[in-house]
């Protein structure tokens, strides 16, 4: 049987004779951000130690009164959630902002996903419009490929895939944190992953590239960086020169992925220095904008006689197939590309595999 948790209003004497008021419960409660179980919570209200006057008694007493409302809606909120009745508040919070604060802790597809959300919703969710059908509704609407940027060819089905899968992350962590009182998940299909062609520069190319002047010349440098190292875009827009470093090897590079937010250490070479530039302070690539990695990308390929369609993440895919070619470890791969998973790594193998070759020249009618 469930014990209703109490609530006290307590007042505690602090330096320049004032009052802090908090709340004490009673059993703890858990912290939803910390997980953690607490007795108390601060209020951040202040009240005269020794009131000299009306005035501040006056003050005194609208804050006790301010402070009251907030214990009684405490109490409220935790009878709800104790004895399972909805809580009408918690119903009204805007789950579109609860959203785009995620997104500042999280990495570049979590705002395209919220983007789409928002014009799905036309700028309007609460957390009581959240529930099976809704959301079903929301996989619909990405399913239509619809683009935000007015280009009419559709998004790509692993474009849409990986927007699902974040959705559905942010989901999770709202159960988790107790803003959703069911698991929604349970009820909604994933959007299985398509096989695709993995789109890679050769050696000759890259060199082609290198020798290639680009309009944004900080452009070229982060490019051919991504090459001789595999950091995504969104790595190498927040490398700092603090996080690159000479040890008794050579340097390396102490990062934390975006991504994956893991930690990882990565050795460099010289050469893949040099594309860095003077080292000083702050960011490595400064002035590199996200908008260049569109047409200004493009148009450089074009001109270095390039004709498929290259991206910035096939620089990675480049990084990955020239070691592979070089006949290093699948094991040491994954972890210059920081994988959690050798199974992500092996895609590489199977592309460059010679034996595949050799197969294919094995039967001959001549």
């Amino acid at each position: 049987m469930n014990t209703c948790t109490k609530v006290f209003l307590r007042k505690k004497e602090i330096s320049g004779d004032r009052i802090s008021l908090y709340l004490d419960f009673y059993p703890p409660i858990r912290n939803p951000h910390t997980n953690r179980l607490s007795r108390r919570e601060s209020l951040g209200i202040y009240l005269y130690g020794h009131p000299a006057n009306a005035r501040e008694r006056e003050f005194n007493a609208s804050m006790m009164e301010k402070a009251e409302a907030i214990r009684c809606r405490r109490f409220e909120q935790l009878l709800n959630e104790q004895f399972g009745f909805l809580d009408k508040e918690k119903l009204r919070i805007d789950f579109l902002e609860y959203f785009r604060k995620k997104c500042f802790k999280k990495y570049q597809k979590w705002k395209i996903v919220y983007q789409h959300f928002h014009d799905f919703c036309e700028g309007k969710c609460t957390v009581g419009e959240i529930n099976e059908d809704f959301c079903k509704k929301f996989q619909a609407y990405l399913l239509k490929g619809g683009r935000r940027d007015g280009r009419k060819c559709k998004l790509a089905h692993n474009s849409i895939a990986g927007y699902w899968s974040t959705f559905r992350t942010l989901l999770k962590e709202a159960y988790q944190e107790k803003l959703l009182r069911e698991n929604i998940n349970d009820f909604l299909e994933k959007i299985e992953w398509k096989d695709t062609k993995i789109e890679f520069l050769s050696l000759d190319e890259v060199k082609k590239l290198a020798a290639t002047p680009c309009k944004h010349e900080v452009l070229r440098r982060a490019s051919l960086f991504s090459c001789m190292t595999g950091l995504r875009i969104s790595d190498i827009q927040q490398l700092r020169w603090e996080h690159i470093v000479k040890t008794e090897d050579g340097y390396v590079m102490r990062i934390r992925t975006e991504k994956t937010d893991e930690e990882a250490t990565l050795p460099i070479s010289e050469e893949a220095l040099a594309f860095c530039g003077e080292r000083e302070e702050g960011l490595v690539f400064k002035t590199l904008k996200r908008s260049m990695i569109n047409y200004p990308l493009r148009a450089w390929i074009k001109e270095a006689g390039i004709n498929r369609r290259i991206t910035f993440h096939c620089f990675r895919h480049t990084y990955a197939t020239l070691l592979t070619s070089a006949g290093v470890p699948i094991y040491t791969i994954a972890k210059m590309l920081t994988h959690r998973n050798v199974k992500n790594t092996q895609i590489y193998a199977e592309v460059m595999d010679p034996n595949k070759r050799e197969a294919a020249n094995v039967i001959s009618l001549k």
